[in-house]
C-alpha cells in the first residue's frame, strides 16, 4: 500500500485523500504536522528535499511530491485522466491555473486564517490576497457557466485539484455566494462515487 504523508486540513493533501477515494486506491496515512516544522526533520526531507507535503511514498519506496504530479500519477489509466493530448493538456492548464492564479490567493488567505488565527500582523497580508482570489473565482464561475466540469462533460483530476481548497474558500474570507456555477459544481463533484469529505 502507498503511503501518503500529510496534513488532514491541508487541501494539498485532501487532493491526494479525494483522489484515492475517488479511484478506489487505499492509502496508508502518515500524520505530519507542519507547524512543528516536522517536514524539516532529516528522514523527511531524505524523501522530499524540497520539504513539503504531501509526499507520496509507493509501495517499491521511490516518492513522488507536488500534490498535482501526485494525482495525476493516482488517476493515471482512469476516466479522470483523459489520454487525448488536447484535453489532457486542458487539465494541466487548469492544475497550472490553480498552482500559480488560485492558491496564492484563496489557500493562503485560509491558512492565514484557519493556521495562524488571523494576527493582527498578517491582517494586510489577509486583505490583499482577497483580490486576487476572487479573480481566480470569476474565471472557475465563467467555466462551470458553459460546462458541467471543467474540462467538459466529465470530472478530471483538474476538477479534484481546484476543488481542494474552492470547497473551503470561505474559511479565507471568500462568500461563494455570488458564484452560483461554482456552488453547483461544487454539488456535483460531491455526488460522485467515492466521493470523502474533507478530514473524514
Amino acid at each position: 500500500m502507498h503511503k501518503l504523508y500529510g496534513d488532514h486540513q491541508s487541501g494539498n493533501c485532501y487532493k491526494v485523500e479525494l483522489s484515492g477515494s475517488l479511484l478506489n486506491i487505499p492509502l496508508a496515512w502518515v500524520d505530519v504536522n507542519i507547524l512543528n516544522n516536522e517536514t524539516a526533520a532529516p528522514g523527511f526531507r531524505a524523501k522530499n528535499p524540497n520539504g513539503k507535503i504531501p509526499l507520496l511514498e509507493l509501495d517499491d519506496g521511490r516518492c513522488l511530491w507536488e500534490s498535482n504530479a501526485i494525482i495525476n500519477f493516482l488517476a493515471a489509466g482512469s476516466s479522470f485522466l483523459p489520454t487525448d493530448a488536447f484535453t489532457l493538456a486542458k487539465v494541466q492548464q487548469l492544475q497550472f491555473f490553480e498552482q500559480y492564479s488560485h492558491e496564492p490567493y484563496i489557500a493562503v488567505a485560509r491558512f492565514i486564517a484557519k493556521y495562524l488565527g488571523l494576527p493582527d500582523d498578517r491582517k494586510a497580508d489577509y486583505d490583499a490576497k482577497q483580490q486576487g482570489g476572487h479573480k481566480a473565482l470569476k474565471v472557475m464561475e465563467t467555466q462551470l457557466a458553459q460546462t458541467p466540469f471543467l474540462v467538459g462533460d466529465q470530472a478530471t483530476t483538474a476538477d479534484i485539484s481546484l476543488y481542494a481548497y474552492t470547497h473551503v474558500a470561505h474559511e479565507g474570507g471568500f462568500d461563494l455566494a455570488e458564484y452560483p456555477a461554482i456552488q453547483a459544481w461544487l454539488t456535483r463533484l460531491e455526488a460522485l462515487p467515492g466521493y470523502r469529505a474533507m478530514g473524514a
